[in-house]
């Protein structure tokens, strides 16, 4: 069994070393998950450090981390396994009839020809693994079968070979923006975490430990903004990595006022939309150029 975290605290203070901070929700949330070996669903909107958690615990741990990156459309054969049918196909025409179905059967579904994806790579390692299931509820709601035998007992089944189970079990963390709801079954097996942006010290906090270079006042100019921006009804509100990027982007501007020009100028590094951008200087009373 293995000990991803030793309290709430260490796993602050781990998490922190990666240039993660987080909240005492969340570092107790994570600890658990090791700790009870429980998947952890976390949702949110978009840009809150969903994904960037679990890369944190990974770093924090020196474990491997396995991406299933969701969509629509996903199914078994991309987030499971799959057999190579054309390396089967080029078997039993080598063989040229000379085996019975039986022991060409026998012959072709081996582990030479199965194609491992995400899910089951993930169970089949050995060594320490995170386990991430980016943005599931983008996924068709079938494929939450899928999960669910994983989540349930950490193992699968192919009906060919067997069932395969996790000898180490994986961090799992799963994401959602909660584009719909996902089932109960699989709320059910998990740890639940619910992120929203920062309050501005924490987001100042987070800015200054990326962006060490750029003046506190700065920092504190560029969160009020930041903050002022996500009361608008945007299409896309600014995440925190944008926040980081926008921070940055001053400090190779050696910005060392925020000012409405400078903000006006820089907007797009924050907001990806023109209608954003139009509200914004709308609202804000950014002199445009």
């Amino acid at each position: 069994m293995t000990t991803w975290f030793e309290s709430p605290e260490a796993a602050a203070a781990r998490l922190r070393e990666t240039g993660y901070l987080t909240d005492d929700a969340t570092a107790l949330t994570a600890y658990l998950a090791g700790a009870l070996e429980k998947p952890l669903l976390v949702e949110g909107p978009a840009g809150v450090g969903k994904t960037e958690l679990a890369k944190a615990v990974a770093r924090a741990t020196g474990a491997e981390l396995v991406r299933l990156q969701c969509y629509e459309g996903l199914d078994e054969a991309r987030a499971l396994y799959e057999w190579n049918y054309k390396k089967q196909l080029l078997r039993i025409q080598a063989a040229g009839g000379d085996q019975s179905w039986s022991e060409t059967h026998d012959d072709i579904f081996t582990e030479e020809f199965l194609l491992t994806r995400p899910l089951l790579g993930a169970i089949r390692r050995d060594e320490p693994t995170v386990l991430l299931v980016d943005e599931v509820d983008k996924t068709d709601i079938e494929v939450e079968g899928l999960l669910l035998e994983v989540l349930s007992d950490f193992q699968v089944t192919i009906p060919e070979l067997g069932t395969v189970t996790a000898t180490r079990r994986p961090f799992v963390v799963l994401t959602s923006n909660a584009s719909r709801e996902l089932s109960e079954a699989v709320k059910r097996r998990c740890l639940f975490l619910h992120l929203d942006y920062p309050d501005a010290e924490r987001e100042r906090a987070i800015v200054t430990s990326q962006v060490p270079r750029l003046d506190d006042k700065v920092v504190a100019q560029l969160v009020d903004v930041v903050v002022r921006l996500r009361d608008l009804e945007l299409k896309k509100a600014p995440s925190i990595a944008e926040s980081v990027d926008w921070a940055r982007t001053l400090v190779a501007l050696q910005v060392g006022d925020l000012d409405e020009a400078t903000v006006a100028r820089t907007l797009g590094v924050v907001l990806k939309h023109s209608s954003d951008q139009q509200r914004a200087a709308r609202e804000l009373k950014l002199a445009t150029r």
